[in-house]
This record gives structure tokens, sequence and C-alpha cells, in this order.
């Protein structure tokens, strides 16, 4: 089966698979759309959250839209971004770690319908600029405008001609005005926006909205900068992402996206930007950041606004986020740093941002995990402040797990190392107190302009041989299963561990007695134990 061509093929799947809510009745973009999908993020299984598709969208001012909006399509859940990768759930990682070892090139077309409707020059604001589309405010109460929040900026590395593709947010300023936040100065429109800096020229940029989900989810990935993510996007499909050439700048796009905001982001001057809902849990505050002038906008004749719901996990964006960095890190570890050892990453999205990782490593030497505990400060500072390495044994998804191994398997003052690093942004609050925008956080020109942070580094796996789990051998708790069944209990969803299982400390009489023990014939430990007796000292 081909992958999605679009959006629109990606929405009529979903719609399906019973992962979709139609949403007709009149709803408000300022006050209701996001607040109306927020609620099923705070009050529904993760498996009963659904995309939601508003096609009768009104702004504050009475303005109806015939633009539909989308929310929730690229993550309301893992199960919907397994129907994006066209797998199940638990394929997610094979087909990631495949998409990046086998990447394919892009093919350029002359035609796409992306630019089925043009408008720039003296037609610009022929449909109101930015203000012809629907887009949501995404905190309504605390926002100071309309956010793009599910953007695909594209940009070119200035000396390579290398693309990256990344999601950050846009503050919508005037009708061909937006910012251009990336938060974090190592983002790869970072680097090329410092590089055009120094060879005194605007960055040119595109934003897309709207495209077959491959592309949502490479942007918002770790990607190395050297890499081109639209390759990446090509090994997800399984066959080269359709480009084409902008109208006004040098930039490549997805010819069947929904709509492409073309320009350049000034490197001469920045302006203030947010209040904006941040996915930190907290309000993002106003600081100086890059903005972006519009040039020309296309889309195709009936659009549709994808946006996300970013804000105070669990959301849509941490649900993307955390199976991307759970994917990307591991190949990075395993391959690119050659740690083979690595076998899964837990990158924790809690009511938080995503600075809680727990590495799952293969038994190997105390060297080599701190190594890998060291790699992650070093290559991914987006996701480093509390790290932590375990056993094989350890589901690192299962918190009540790794805060077991975290206090019975280290010890604070062997096992805990604290590694200072700059701080990835300024929304941490707990670095310092909220910014006061002297400089533009995305773009600063060297890291050691940002505050100072740390990272705790915990090495939480055995050392040496433990005593066995202590729950009952697996062929007991199979035979418990099936006297529950008899019984016709409710259907139960174990979690690992389940059943004991032997750490390395236990010998061949401790098997035996526990053996006579279950066979009811435990007086013979007794009487063994009597002949063992010594004088109380």
């Amino acid at each position: 089966m081909a992958y999605y061509k679009d959006l629109r093929e990606y929405i009529d799947a979903l719609d399906k698979k019973g992962k979709l809510v139609r949403v007709s009745q009149p709803v408000n973009k300022d006050t209701e759309l996001h607040p109306l999908v927020r609620l099923q993020f705070r009050g529904l299984p993760e498996e009963e959250r659904k995309a939601f598709y508003f096609d009768n969208v009104y702004d504050s001012k009475g303005k109806k839209y015939d633009i539909p909006v989308v929310v929730g399509v690229l993550g309301a859940s893992p199960q919907v971004y397994a129907i994006g990768m066209m797998c199940e759930v638990d394929e997610i990682g094979q087909k990631w770690e495949k998409a990046q070892l086998h990447p394919i090139e892009s093919v350029m077309v002359t035609e796409a319908p992306v630019q089925e409707v043009v408008l720039a020059g003296d037609n610009l604001l022929e449909r109101g600029g930015m203000g012809e589309f629907p887009i949501p405010v995404s905190t309504p109460g605390w926002d100071v405008a309309p956010y793009i929040t599910s953007p695909y900026w594209v940009s070119k590395d200035p000396e390579t001609g290398i693309r990256n593709v990344g999601t950050y947010r846009a503050q919508i300023k005037s009708p061909t005005r937006t910012g251009a936040f990336a938060a974090k100065y190592f983002r790869g429109i970072a680097y090329h926006w410092r590089k055009a800096k120094n060879m005194g020229k605007p960055l040119e940029a595109a934003i897309v909205i709207g495209a077959a989900p491959n592309i949502g989810y490479v942007s918002v990935s770790q990607l190395p900068t050297d890499v081109d993510e639209f390759t990446v996007a090509g090994g997800i499909a399984g066959e080269p992402i359709e480009l084409v050439k902008c109208k006004t700048v040098d930039i490549e796009v997805p010819a069947h996206a929904e709509i492409v905001i073309e320009g350049e982001i000034s490197t001469e001057d920045v302006e203030p930007e947010a209040p904006f809902g941040e996915a930190t849990g907290y309000v993002g505050q106003r600081e100086l950041a890059s903005y972006f002038e519009v040039k020309c906008i296309t889309h195709r004749r009936n659009p549709i606004w994808q946006a996300f719901i970013s804000q105070f996990a669990p959301s849509e964006s941490s649900v993307i986020r955390q199976i991307a960095c759970a994917n990307v890190i591991p190949k990075r570890l395993r391959y690119d740093l050659n740690m083979p050892f690595v076998r899964q990453v837990a990158v924790h999205f809690s009511n938080g941002i995503d600075r809680y990782v727990v590495l799952k490593l293969a038994k190997t030497e105390p060297a080599e995990v701190w190594r890998a505990l060291e790699a992650m400060p070093q290559n991914f500072p987006a996701f480093s402040k509390i790290i932590i390495a375990v056993d094989e044994d350890i589901d690192p998804w299962d918190a009540n797990l790794v805060n077991w191994a975290f206090t019975y398997r280290a010890q604070p003052h062997r096992d805990y190392k604290i590694v200072k690093i700059p701080a990835p942004d300024t929304m941490d609050y707990s670095v310092g107190p909220p910014p006061t925008g002297q400089l533009p956080s995305a773009f600063r020109l060297k890291p050691d302009e940002m505050p100072e942070s740390s990272c705790l580094l915990v090495d939480a796996t055995l050392k040496w041989p433990y005593p066995p789990v202590s729950l009952p051998k697996k062929q007991y708790m199979d035979g418990a299963l099936k006297l529950w069944q008899e019984i016709g209990l409710p259907q139960l969803k174990l979690k690992e561990p389940w059943h004991g299982y032997n750490l390395g400390y236990w010998t061949d009489e401790n098997e035996q007695q526990a053996e006579l023990a279950v066979r009811g014939e435990h007086y013979q430990t007794g009487e063994l134990l009597t002949q063992r007796r010594q004088k109380a000292g």
C-alpha cells in the first residue's frame, strides 16, 4: 500500500479507523476550539483520544471561515501516531530506525497542488494575508495572539544548502508578519540564522502548513543538523517526497502540502515575542526574538488549516516528541556514537517538559554506562536534566520501576554525577526568573551566553548480583492466570514484572528449599536449620 500522498488521504484513514471526531456545529476559534480538544488530554485514557476536524469555524468578531481546522492528527495518541506511520504501535521504533538508516532522496516537480492559489506582490493581501486563515488561540486567557502551532519551517544552510525542517511556533503579528521563535540555540534554523547573519543577509524560509504525517514527524524530531529531514520522511514513506520550488525564495517545499507561507527572517532586528502557553506547563513570558516577513502565500483552492496542542503534558506535541525522541536518540547512540548496548530511550513527558530521560542498557562495563549517560547532555541538551541508566529488566517507561531502580540500585555518593551545561532555553524557570528579553533566546550567537544549567546523571544499573525479584515464579503466576479466567474475574492489563526472576544471587540450596516449600515439605528445611544452630554471642 502506497504511503499517504497528503494530509487529506491521512484524514480519511483516521476517519475510517474511528480515530477522527468531526465537529460541524459552530465553534469559536479564539475561545472554544482548543479548550474543547484539550479536554480529552485531561479526561480520557490515552487510547480513547482522537483527532478533531472542525468545518464550521468563526472568530470572536463574527467572521466565518470556509477553511476547516484539524487538531490532533499527528499525535492525539500513540494509536493515531501509528496510523500516520502506517504500522502498529509496537512497530513504530523499527520503522523509525529503518527510515534513518535508509533515507530516500526527494524529487522535484514543476507543478504542485499547494500552488493552485498564489498571492504575492500587489495581490499578497487580496484575501487578508495571514488573516485568511482560521488560526486558533491556543491558550485563551493567556496567549496574546493566535499562534501557528504546527508549522514545518523549512530553511537551508547558507553554506552547504542542506535543508532543515523544524516545528517552531509563530505568533501572528500582522497580515504579513509572524514571530520566528525556535526556543533553543541549537535548532537547525538557529544555525542557519547565525550563518546568514555573519554573511550580512536575511534568512530565507518557508512555513508549511498541513502535509502528509511523515513530514510532521521528522519536523519535530531531533535529527542531526547535517541531515535533510525530507530524506528521512521519504524513508518513512518508502518513496521520495515530491518537492516544488517556492515562488519568491530559494526554498523547496512539499508539493502536496495545504499551505505555504514564503518569506525572510530578519538578521538585523529583533522584537518582543509572547506570552504563549508552553509545553513546560507554564506560560512562556515575553522576550526578544526574531520575526518573519511574509513575501508570498500559496495554497490549495480549498485548504485545510492544521494546528496542534502543545501546552501542559500530556498533549499532542508531547506524544509526538516522546515517540520521535524514543526512536531518534537510540539510533544516534547505537550507530553514530557506537553504543550497541543501548536498548531503549524513554523521554518522560509528565506534567512538564522532556528533560527526564531513562536509558535502558544491556549488561556492559561501568565505563560504558557513564559514556552513555554523559552522551545525553553533550548531544541532546534539550532532553537532559535528569538522566537515569537502568538494566534490561526495567521498563524505562514505567515510573514505578524506574523509581525502584533509582532507589535500590544506586548510591548517591557513588552513582550520581552532576554536570553543568548551558541552559537549552529560557523557559525552565528553575534556572532563573522569567527573562527580561535582552537577547533573542533562540538565536544567541554562543551557547555560553545562556544561563548556567545542570544535569543529574544516575547509574541505576546493578553493580553485582542481587537476590531474586520478590514475586512468585512465572509457572505459578501462569497457573493463577488460568484460575482467574475460570472464575470470570475482570480483564487484566499486566505490568512488568508480574512474576519473579533471578538476579544472580541465589544458591542451589535456596532453589531446592524453595521447591520443598511448594511441595509442602518445608519441615525438611526446618530440620536442616536445627543442625546449624550456634551459641548465641
